[in-house]
């Protein structure tokens, strides 16, 4: 018979300071976080990714890291594992919507462009195109240099207990591990957050996103470039140079059955359909390597804890992937609730206190809502067709392409170099 102590532990069962559901780039970022401090974490994940070889082609899922995430990533021992994998610089970002004469034909004139060009705030880039095995690859080797952080993986959750006091979790093997606290990194259709009752608000978008690689002529690019349509944004983002190939990433918008039929084509069909489509900037597109596709919605949660429990990154919210802001969010969940936790730990207080985690809900619900409200902003402005409402946006980003001081602001923002941030993306040492 398991022997209980008086707080209800069995002798078989293993206590740490913190539980992280969830092995992908937020939930690492936190482990490695608090692992630098040698708090006792444990890391529950299914699966982790394979070595990436150096020739493979670029993977489909990338995400477009700020100078903030960068320096959060870098501080806790990341970025140089990612360094040595691969990423692209881009230095320039460019927005227009794409017009069209009353015959049908595009207008090539750009004057309703956009550019954010990092060389007008001294910056060497906006931000570096990294796949997101990359990112969770290089975290996962970070973590290894923390001895009080364990990486259980692969495992299969039987069980999250979220009722009891401290937080259960039982795997499929048997194993018990309890914790003062337990952090939801699950994603989207987080157990966690299931488990422990956390309501979410959903609204889904009309539309799907398409994501493709493809081989491009002409060499690595270092801009990425946004162009808005009334079935939403087509959008290039550069990808690293791969034994003296060219590569990108398309970003396609567009309505459900339009998504099904581009994926239908084929691979010689499609690249004519992105070629006749497709604004002029466009590389030549040699060849179709992988796409897919998926729906867009925004989720957030009603509350982001509970006695015990707390969310990060995607199972506490998802954005329009408009600006690609969605892992940018995420790390900064991450940073705020290393932070928090390490200095309420530091004052004595219990980290799975109502308290300690009103403090990040505080941190973070507000500006989640102000990212999730703005790319909402431009969905609908963008999509509606009234005449005067495009006369009048159009009027707003040729305005905007040229005043400086308010470009230079949105990228400073869009960077994480202005606003209230947490130390870790400013390089202060926590």
């Amino acid at each position: 018979m398991k022997r209980t102590d008086a707080s209800g532990q069995s002798d078989d069962q293993q206590h740490y300071d913190v539980l992280i559901v969830g092995g992908g780039m937020v939930g690492a970022t936190i482990a490695c976080g608090l692992g630098q401090q040698g708090i006792r974490v444990a890391v529950f994940d299914q699966c982790k990714p394979s070595p990436l070889p150096a020739e493979a082609l670029p993977e489909l899922r990338v995400s477009a890291l700020s100078t903030a995430s960068e320096e959060i990533l870098r501080q806790l021992g990341a970025w140089p594992h990612m360094q040595s994998m691969r990423m692209t610089p881009y230095r320039r970002m460019a927005v227009w919507e794409k017009l069209h004469s009353p015959f049908g034909k595009e207008i090539d004139s750009r004057a309703n462009r956009v550019m954010f060009d990092a060389r007008l705030i001294n910056h060497s880039q906006l931000g570096f195109i990294v796949e997101n095995r990359v990112t969770q690859s290089g975290l996962l080797e970070a973590i290894k240099s923390y001895p009080s952080v364990s990486f259980f993986c692969p495992v299969s959750i039987q069980t999250i207990h979220t009722s009891s006091t401290p937080p259960v979790i039982e795997l499929s093997d048997g194993r018990r591990f309890s914790g003062d606290l337990l952090v939801g990194a699950d994603g989207a259709n987080s157990r966690v957050r299931q488990a422990a009752g956390l309501a979410m608000n959903q609204r889904d978008y009309e539309q799907r996103c398409l994501v493709a690689t493809v081989e491009i002529a002409g060499g690595c690019q270092d801009i990425t470039w946004q162009a808005f349509t009334p079935t939403g944004p087509e959008a290039f983002l550069p990808l690293p140079d791969i034994n003296g190939r060219s590569y990108g990433s398309i970003v396609w918008y567009n309505h459900p059955e339009k998504v099904r039929e581009l994926l239908a084509l084929s691979k010689e069909a499609f690249i004519e359909a992105l070629a006749t489509t497709f604004p002029a900037e466009l590389p030549d597109v040699i060849q179709l390597h992988e796409r897919g596709a998926f729906p867009i919605a925004r989720r957030h949660v009603t509350e982001y804890f509970r006695q015990g429990v707390v969310l990060a990154g995607d199972a506490a919210h998802t954005i329009n992937p408009l600006a690609g802001q969605g892992v940018n969010l995420g790390l900064q969940d991450a940073a705020w609730l290393i932070e928090i936790l390490v200095d309420a730990l530091r004052a004595g207080e219990n980290p799975g206190s109502t308290e300690v985690l009103a403090r990040y809900e505080q941190a973070r619900r507000s500006d989640n809502a102000l990212m999730m409200n703005t790319m909402d902003a431009f969905y609908h402005t963008f999509s509606n067709q009234s005449k005067p409402l495009q006369l009048l946006r159009n009027l707003g980003l040729t305005l905007a392409g040229k005043l400086s001081p308010a470009i230079n602001q949105v990228m400073k923002y869009a960077m994480g170099l202005s606003g209230k941030q947490p130390r870790l993306a400013t390089g202060k040492k926590l």
